[in-house]
This record gives structure tokens, sequence and C-alpha cells, in this order.
């Protein structure tokens, strides 16, 4: 989900990732708001999510030893180049409603 500095809705997405990690789903939902700021056209972004190690790793802190996150690591790397300069932002997960919504919705959870 991608929103603007006022909290408007640029964009929003739910769908099926198939079998993996929770890990992996993290980074694809990442790569999905990346790509969609990038078609968007926008320049800057404050990346918000849930997840400690994520945050950790994008930021540098925290090594990615696991060889297919740092596959998604690294695309995620090629696209902060096309958006411009990305702050990642790690936030507690009541406070990341309506990602964890799109969650259950992908995952057939919702009504």
């Amino acid at each position: 989900m991608l929103e603007a500095a006022d909290g408007s809705l640029l964009a929003e997405v739910a769908e099926g990732l198939g079998v993996g990690t929770a890990s992996v789903a993290e980074y694809r939902g990442l790569l999905a708001g990346l790509e969609a700021a990038a078609r968007l056209g926008l320049s800057r972004l404050e990346v918000r999510m849930d997840s400690q190690l994520a945050i950790a790793q994008l930021d540098g802190e925290r090594e990615v030893k696991n060889p297919t996150i740092a596959r998604l690591v690294e695309r995620a790397r090629e696209l902060e180049g096309v958006v411009g300069p990305v702050r990642w932002r790690w936030v507690r997960r009541e406070h990341n409603a309506r990602a964890n919504a799109l969650v259950a919705q992908a995952l057939g959870m919702s009504d």
C-alpha cells in the first residue's frame, strides 16, 4: 500500500504469493510497493514495515545470510535507486493494520 504524505491512498495490492516463508512474503510485499512507487514516478519514500529483521537488513545493520532473501534485498536496492532516497522505518504491528488487512485479504481470511 502506498500513501501520500497527507494520508491519501496512491496504490494498493493484495495478491497471493504462493508457498514461501514469512520473510519472503515481507520482501515480496516490499518489492510490490517499490515497483508501484517507481511506476508512479515517486522520487522519495518512507517505507514502514513491521518486520524488524527486514528493516535492519535493508538499513545494512544485519547481514543477509539466506540466498533467496539476498536476491530480494538486491532487487529492493535496485528499486531504491529508481525512486530516490528511501527511509526504512520499523513500526509496531498494531500500527500497520491496513497492510495486515491486505495480507488477510490475499490469504482469503477476510470478507
